[in-house]
């Protein structure tokens, strides 16, 4: 996929951008000379990825405090102006089966991804629609188009993130602002290593044999790339996806719903 967001000192908001796909996400945008903002709760993780350009800069941040996400936006927008783009990609997974999912888990899922998602770009929407221009990307998941066992909870948030941008899209269609989001299946991430670990912990089975079943679920039996989900959210962004608003970009190697 070509790489099309402008060149022009933009400003982009990417939540979770201290790791993983995140990371990816504010190194392609900075690669395209887009001035990023990347936030999480690690301060010391936020600082190593800005070492790696100086376009991108890191404020700790909450996904899931009101006040944390407002207070962000106007530090950041206070240095380097109002965001053009907003990708809220942090998230959250666990593993149990859904007659033992606590509440207290249950929430804490609801919370970081769709709560999180939501207080991401609400901040955004308002100046957005004044200068009638914007990109809101949600990075969801392949669980947000189809059912998992023992992920009941991330299933469920993730579909709501899901219905909140094709909402959003709707409201905005006539704005000039896009709205989209990309479901990647397995990711070679962080979070990966952690649903292996899961796995191991829970079935006795080897890393390897945890890997592989994992990477069955991608018909071309493969884990994603990080890289393969900027590359997709820099494309979103860009001047030549200007149409496409509402939208649910799949990247899982061509998995079935």
């Amino acid at each position: 996929m070509t790489s099309t967001a402008k060149t022009t000192a933009r400003h982009a908001l990417v939540t979770g951008g201290g790791s993983g796909v995140g990371r990816a996400i504010a190194l392609a945008l900075a690669g395209a000379g887009v001035n990023v903002t990347i936030c999480g709760r690690r301060e010391a993780a936020l600082a190593e990825v800005g070492k790696e350009s100086p376009r991108i800069a890191g404020v700790a941040a909450d996904v899931t405090d009101e006040a944390s996400m407002v207070s962000l936006y106007e530090k950041a927008e206070a240095a380097r102006g109002p965001f053009d783009i907003v990708v809220a990609n942090a998230g959250m997974a666990g593993s149990t089966p859904a007659h033992k999912i606590s509440l207290a888990d249950w929430q804490r899922t609801i919370d970081v991804n769709l709560t999180g998602a939501f207080l991401t770009v609400k901040p955004a929407l308002s100046g957005m629609l004044a200068r009638k221009s914007g990109s809101i990307v949600f990075v969801a998941s392949t669980a947000g188009l189809k059912g998992y066992a023992y992920v009941g909870a991330y299933v469920a948030a993730k579909h709501g993130v899901v219905g909140l941008m094709r909402a959003l899209a709707t409201e905005t269609a006539k704005s000039g602002v896009t709205v989209n989001a990309v479901c990647p299946g397995f990711v070679e991430t962080e979070m990966l290593e952690e649903s292996i670990q899961r796995i191991v912990d829970k079935t006795g089975r080897s890393a390897d044999e945890a890997r592989a079943s994992l990477a069955a679920t991608n018909p071309q039996g493969r884990f994603i790339q990080p890289e393969e989900v900027a590359e997709a959210v820099l494309w979103l962004c860009g001047d030549a996806a200007r149409s496409i608003t509402g939208q649910t970009i799949s990247i899982s190697g061509g998995e079935a719903w």
